[in-house]
């Protein structure tokens, strides 16, 4: 099936990535993605914009080559508590927020301390996503995952980019595996994100829909399948 939407992006305001707003929205164009999220990191990460940066997106136009345009931020976890990078008053501004360990930010933890951090997160309000859960070196009591995400109403990504034969996360494919068992069971959705870095790589979830192929993961909880689905957990994505 195809992929409608693609809400783990970044542009140059991360730091580390290399594509503009425009040129990371006409790639979105050219690939007929009728959704597109913007979702740089947040102030913690090293090389990326301040907080004002995420006030102001709201001089961007919402459709954009026929594309629907979504402004978020891919937050920091910042300790076992789940606290995050940004204030509540840029939070309130975004359309979403995808919030994820990395290790510039956080120190790798045990099993017990991740899954705490994740599940601390989780109460944010402003957290719709919870992004590359299947970093190995971040291990996690994945049933507890998906069963917070359950209960707190979030979407767990599947990120294509962990897939990659050169990503620093390790585990992914086993560890996605075993996220999607448990999604099953307790009918939970996923979304796929492509954490693009350049505009060659939006909406490419092929990796990421592999890995659901293997799972025997059913069409009808891929978020990216379905925009009344997506707008549940979103509803900017029908605004």
């Amino acid at each position: 099936m195809k992929s409608l939407a693609d809400l783990h992006t970044h542009t140059i305001a991360s730091g580390h990535a290399y594509g503009t707003i425009m040129e990371m929205i006409h790639s979105a164009a050219q690939k007929e993605l009728p959704v597109f999220g913007i979702s740089d990191h947040a102030p913690a990460m090293r090389g990326t914009m301040d907080e004002v940066y995420f006030w102001c997106f709201k001089t961007i136009p919402r459709k954009i080559e026929g594309v629907h345009v979504l402004f978020g931020a891919e937050l920091n976890i910042m300790d076992y508590k789940g606290t995050v990078d940004m204030s509540e008053k840029a939070l309130k501004r975004l359309d979403y927020t995808i919030a994820s360990l990395h290790d510039l930010c956080l120190p790798f933890g045990t099993r017990e301390e991740n899954t705490a951090a994740i599940l601390g997160v989780m109460e944010n309000p402003y957290v719709k996503i919870i992004g590359h859960p299947d970093d190995g070196r971040y291990p996690l009591d994945l049933e507890a995952v998906v069963l917070g995400a359950k209960k707190h109403g979030k979407l767990l990504e599947i990120n294509n980019s962990s897939l990659a034969p050169d990503s620093s996360r390790s585990g992914a494919r086993e560890n996605d595996l075993i996220l999607l068992e448990h999604c099953k069971k307790y009918e939970v959705p996923i979304l796929m994100g492509s954490d693009a870095h350049f505009m060659h790589n939006v909406g490419n979830h092929t990796s990421a829909k592999a890995v659901l192929s293997e799972a025997g993961f059913p069409n009808e909880l891929v978020a990216n399948y379905s925009l009344d689905l997506l707008a549940k957990y979103i509803p900017a994505v029908r605004e």
